[in-house]
């Protein structure tokens, strides 16, 4: 457990050496550590550390391991970073704080009806498939701007950010400055972008969040 707090400690210090070379402010990028598939006792030592914001790619892993965590630490920020599908829109309004996987009209729809049913509002993000890759979600980029318009003219609903995972194989650069553009565009502000191999590039291009799990928890 003590690895992960560790690993924790080199990947802020990582973070905020890139941000400098960047030249961007104090508090410009935050670090979602990405805790699916390890249980409640390997991500507590992390949560002891300090991190307060957390990714999950799947509800119901998260329904089974975060109320509980939550309670004894209800600053914590849970962020949804994996498809959603229609049908867990319900859970995912109740349990998650940020949902980075709005992709297609029907979910749109369902999160816009949940939120007004429960009265909650998780922040938004609409996720890019700027690789066009047929096996990954997101939206084609060609549409992102069109679709957060949608979102917020047809669907009520407010857009923070986008969200991208660019293909495992490509220099992921010109991903990230594809999804720069394309927020710049849509008018939104804030970019999920950068995992545990290419964070502080993504820091480079604008992110305002990275997404890193192995590079702190160790390897799945």
């Amino acid at each position: 457990m003590t690895d992960a707090v560790s690993r924790l400690a080199e990947v802020r210090a990582n973070i905020e050496r890139a941000r400098k070379a960047a030249g961007r402010p104090a508090g410009a990028v935050t670090l979602v550590a990405v805790s699916k598939t390890f249980d409640a006792d390997a991500v507590r030592p992390v949560i002891e550390a300090g991190q307060r914001v957390f990714g999950e790619n799947r509800v119901q892993e998260a329904a089974a391991k975060w109320p509980a965590l939550k309670a004894g630490f209800p600053d914590i920020e849970l962020r949804l970073i994996g498809p959603l599908q229609s049908n867990k829109a319900r859970e995912a309004v109740a349990l998650f704080d940020v949902i980075e996987t709005v992709d297609r009209e029907k979910i749109a729809a369902e999160l816009a009806k949940e939120i007004s049913k429960q009265g909650r509002a998780p922040r938004l993000y609409v996720q890019v498939n700027t690789g066009l890759e047929p096996q990954k979600a997101g939206i084609d980029p060609r549409e992102a701007a069109s679709f957060v318009a949608r979102c917020r003219e047809v669907h009520g609903l407010s857009i923070e950010g986008l969200m991208a995972i660019p293909p495992a194989t490509e220099n992921p650069g010109p991903h990230f400055a594809l999804l720069a553009g394309l927020a710049r565009e849509a008018g939104v502000d804030k970019l999920s972008m950068g995992m545990s191999g290419d964070y502080e590039t993504a820091i480079a291009f604008g992110a305002s969040g990275v997404r890193v799990g192995s590079a702190i928890f160790g390897s799945r």
